[in-house]
């Protein structure tokens, strides 16, 4: 587990621990250097964080690769692991925490659908399509549940940390909802299929097998949402009864954190789906938690939330710049680079057709379900859909290394080939893709990027999560007159008079006289 020196760096001194502060200064410039360079840049229609960052770890990476002779390109070197249990867990509860919650599960349905079943058939495409193409390369001997179908979970993951910075929340709340939320449930999939394919006995699959997989899946996915709840909701109750705020504000921050993190480990301990669990657990600590705590700290967390899953983002996308150019797994394809590079054409095809063959025709099956006109999905808001879902990232980076390298090494030419082939993939489809997506959807979608155009997002409402929009006064009230086309939700008016009556009296929230802030909040929307 954690973050090793490269041996061969060209940082490298007498003193090993000199050389680890050595580099672990280096890379803490980078990140700043990332910061400075991505907020310049903020206002370009092309650049966003992750291609920045993207960029400069790749130019950090020539310059380290020069100077150490050839021997290496990083300053750091870390396992999946890692990834798994520090970097990913503060991305995903933020997006929970921050995410606008009635936008989110009114299309509920339409992201379950996209999230699971749409994974699904991503992954039977291009594992169907991986095992027919690249016998046709020679690059050696793969078996089906080793490589090709461990390739269609690991190229099925979509990467939402790259849709929270190419999507703007506020200007497309729908897609934005559509593409992260599926991105949420996707990464939870892809990472459940890559676990179970390497369990089960590919050879003796059967019908009892699959309707067993699929039994198990189901019971993942609910059970993980469970526990998140259940951990929210925990958290929540301890901090309306105990009342932190009188003594001390950091108690009542830390708690937030640590049941946060506490959520995503202990599902990771009973092997359920961390990324499920913290996920909704962010979003039930922002509908009861958040507003139990005193004014500062409702700042102070909803800022260090933020900080921590932006210097989270910024960090694995300046480690995967590096890291295309690790001279060992190039060294091991150095007589046929070729074949990487078409096995990176391949798998970039077969993305583009997998997710095409389920956005396209599950987005008709959701309008065909979708009462309401004004909220079905347009033939250009599914373009904008497929696009923006096409950039792989740091999960596919990680599930790669966690199946083609044996104690962060990797040490056969198949595997290194696979590495470098899904490196070049992500780095490919997050540059490529994310700089396009952007421009793609100020040219298909222009009125709803327009700050000044009503009814934005398809005529839907944009209603707001809570946090800074929904306390405030009236001048963020959506007039109801922008809204004469949406009818009421009856389960939104069920949940809402079950959430007054027994919810909120117990877990706190919006509405209710707060010990620590001493006001009733009664909000504008809810």
């Amino acid at each position: 587990m954690g973050i090793h020196v490269g041996s061969s760096s060209g940082l490298s001194t007498s003193d090993p621990e000199d050389e680890y502060v050595r580099s672990i200064a280096l890379f803490a410039t980078l990140l700043c250097a990332c910061i400075v360079i991505g907020h310049l840049l903020e206002k370009t229609r092309w650049i966003n964080q992750s291609v920045t960052a993207l960029l400069i770890g790749l130019a950090t990476g020539c310059i380290i690769l020069l100077t150490s002779g050839g021997k290496n390109s990083r300053i750091l070197e870390f396992q999946e692991e890692f990834f798994f249990m520090y970097l990913l867990p503060p991305i995903i509860f933020n997006a929970g925490f921050q995410v606008k919650k009635k936008q989110f599960f009114r299309n509920f349905m339409t992201i379950t659908l996209f999230g699971a079943i749409g994974t699904l058939i991503s992954f039977a495409i291009i594992s169907y399509g991986a095992k027919v193409l690249f016998p046709k390369l020679d690059i050696g001997y793969l078996e089906i549940k080793d490589y090709l179908v461990a390739l269609g979970a690991i190229f099925s993951a979509t990467d939402s940390v790259c849709a929270l910075q190419v999507l703007n929340q506020e200007e497309t709340p729908l897609l934005y909802s559509l593409v992260f939320g599926e991105g949420v449930v996707n990464d939870a999939t892809s990472v459940v299929l890559f676990n179970a394919i390497t369990s089960f006995d590919l050879n003796n699959f059967n019908a009892t097998e699959a309707l067993t997989f699929a039994y198990s899946f189901l019971t993942l996915f609910v059970l993980s949402t469970l526990l998140g709840i259940f951990v929210g909701l925990l958290c929540s109750f301890i901090i309306r009864t105990l009342y932190f705020g009188r003594h001390s504000t950091d108690r009542e921050i830390a708690l937030m954190m640590l049941m946060a993190y506490l959520s995503y480990i202990t599902a990771e301990m009973f092997e359920l789906s961390g990324i499920l669990t913290v996920f909704f657990c962010g979003i039930v600590m922002s509908h009861y938690a958040w507003h139990n705590i005193t004014l500062s700290s409702q700042v102070t967390t909803k800022h260090t939330f933020a900080t921590m899953s932006y210097i989270s983002e910024v960090f694995i996308f300046l480690y995967v710049g590096m890291d295309l150019l690790d001279i060992e797994k190039w060294r091991f394809i150095e007589d046929s680079p070729g074949k990487s590079f078409s096995a990176s054409g391949i798998l970039v095809g077969l993305i583009m057709v997998g997710r095409a063959a389920f956005v396209f025709p599950l987005s008709l099956f959701s309008n065909f379900i979708r009462k309401n006109r004004n909220e079905k999905i347009k033939i250009k808001q599914q373009v904008t859909v497929w696009w923006a879902g096409l950039m792989r990232g740091a999960v596919s980076v990680a599930l790669a290394y966690k199946k083609f390298t044996g104690s962060g090494q990797t040490i056969q030419p198949a595997n290194a080939l696979l590495i470098t082939s899904t490196i070049t993939v992500v780095l490919f489809s997050t540059v490529v893709f994310g700089l396009m997506t952007k421009p793609i959807i100020r040219w298909l979608l222009p009125d709803e990027t327009d700050p000044s155009t009503p009814n934005s997002s398809s005529g839907m409402p944009l209603l707001q999560n809570g946090h800074g929009h929904e306390e405030g006064g009236n001048e963020n009230r959506p007039s109801r007159k922008r809204l004469p086309d949406t009818p009421p939700n009856m389960v939104h008016q069920y949940w809402r008079k079950f959430d007054d009556a027994f919810m909120r009296p117990v877990f706190g929230g919006r509405g209710f006289v707060s010990q620590a802030t001493g006001t009733r909040d009664m909000g504008v929307i809810h």
